[in-house]
């Protein structure tokens, strides 16, 4: 097992937990300073004494990682060696003609252990031979701060942060123009949050869709295009399938469907979950992505929300991303997540908004009520908020920023048992 310092004990306690001795720890960087594990410069290394080891690319895994867990538990995702070189070179594709390693500059914050902060902090700069400032966690001004130094030219994020350089006030305090682009994944932009971040820093911002699955490029927005396709993820990356399915048949352009995807990025299974990978990837090599969306007439891809996330309210589907798209907008909603609350009453579900308000809003029954009436002007009647609004301190999150919709499913369960019980009273 190989860590840094200051992972060291919980390494330790992940040996213990998997019987392992702890004398097969490997520090990288800095010291133990208890001197107990070994460090990897102590090791020797003798080249003559190594016999090369023999590995088939299509079956031996390179990385094992684990999906976001949004709306379950994390799988172990066994992606092959032939899946991640495949992937490196369909995402290098669609950026053909548009980095230069001679004057680019990437700054990386995503968490390598995730498919998304390995790809783009790790593997893609190493192949194109980019140069890779790495933070070791994320911090807003200390992005700023290193954007502005180190002239950065381009800048993987992901929606939670796309947020904060919209609206939060330290940005105005950096100079970010030598910012080229900016390329968000991990879940869907909406039209106003991408006019809001180019309104204040003058910054392109394109979008991309991806998932550990597929190691993780998928989908990728062109450059000049991430102005007219607004919405849309991009188009397809090379070598790969898709289709999008409804009810088990694949439907036509511009109807929407489940998104399935085929190709030499897509792995090989889940680890020690058969039943999960039968239930996934298909006799032919279909994987089942769980993201609902569609694709128009000049190849644009659209994902608007995922399958266990759709709210289903009195037969109709109610996608959480276009309503947290929508209340983003209001100026008091700093942050948001909606999710369906099962009514025993109505024998439905009925969706709910925890917003975090903005500086200087008072969270009480009027801002609800003006929120209520602000958002009933923009959407169908179905899609209105019956399940209510809920002011919070902080919207959970996984470390690669998607919204971790289950901890807020449980939160509201909770609320509805502590709210029958007190009718009972």
């Amino acid at each position: 097992m190989a860590t840094h310092v200051a992972c060291l004990e919980v390494a330790k306690e992940a040996a213990l937990l998997a019987g392992m001795s702890t004398d097969r720890i490997i520090l990288v960087g800095d010291h133990d300073p208890k001197g107990i594990v070994k460090h990897y410069s102590s090791l020797l290394y003798d080249s003559t004494a190594v016999t090369k080891v023999a590995i088939d690319p299509e079956e031996d895994v390179a990385f094992l990682v684990y999906s976001s867990g949004t709306t379950g538990l994390p799988k172990g995702v066994m992606l092959t060696h032939r899946n991640i070189v495949a992937n490196v070179l369909q995402v290098t594709a669609m950026d053909l003609g548009e980095v230069d390693w001679r004057t680019d500059r990437y700054v990386g914050f995503l968490p390598m252990y995730h498919i998304y902060g390995l790809a783009v902090s790790v593997l893609a700069p190493i192949y194109r031979g980019l140069t890779m400032h790495i933070m070791q966690k994320f911090e807003l001004e200390r992005l700023c701060q290193t954007i502005q130094d180190s002239k950065i030219t381009v800048v993987y994020i992901v929606p939670p942060v796309v947020l904060l350089l919209a609206k939060h006030p330290a940005v105005a305090n950096y100079d970010l123009s030598s910012v080229r682009m900016l390329h968000s994944s991990a879940a869907p932009l909406t039209k106003d949050l991408v006019d809001m971040v180019y309104k204040r820093l003058e910054v392109p911002i394109k979008q991309g869709y991806g998932l550990s699955e597929a190691a993780p490029g998928v989908v990728s927005q062109s450059w000049s295009q991430w102005r007219t396709t607004i919405g849309s993820v991009g188009k397809l990356c090379p070598s790969m399938s898709i289709k999008f399915v409804d009810k088990g048949k694949e439907v036509p352009v511009d109807e929407t469907g489940e998104l399935w995807i085929k190709g030499p990025n897509v792995f090989k299974g889940y680890y020690d979950n058969p039943k999960a990978t039968a239930e996934s990837l298909d006799a032919e090599g279909w994987y089942r992505t769980g993201d609902i969306g569609y694709i128009d007439r000049d190849r644009n891809i659209y994902i608007t929300d995922r399958v266990k996330e759709l709210i289903k309210y009195n037969g109709f589907q109610v996608a959480p991303a276009q309503l947290e798209g929508l209340l983003l907008a209001h100026p008091a909603v700093n942050d948001v997540a909606v999710v369906g609350v099962f009514s025993e009453d109505r024998a439905t579900e009925l969706p709910r908004a925890y917003i975090v308000l903005a500086q200087g809003y008072q969270a009480d029954a009027k801002l609800e009520r003006d929120i209520h009436e602000w958002l009933n002007k923009k959407i169908a009647p179905y899609k209105r908020l019956r399940g209510g609004i809920r002011f919070i301190d902080i919207i959970p999150k996984s470390a690669a920023g998607k919204v971790l919709r289950r901890v807020l499913a449980e939160q509201a369960k909770n609320e509805e048992a502590q709210k029958a019980g007190r009718s009972k009273l």
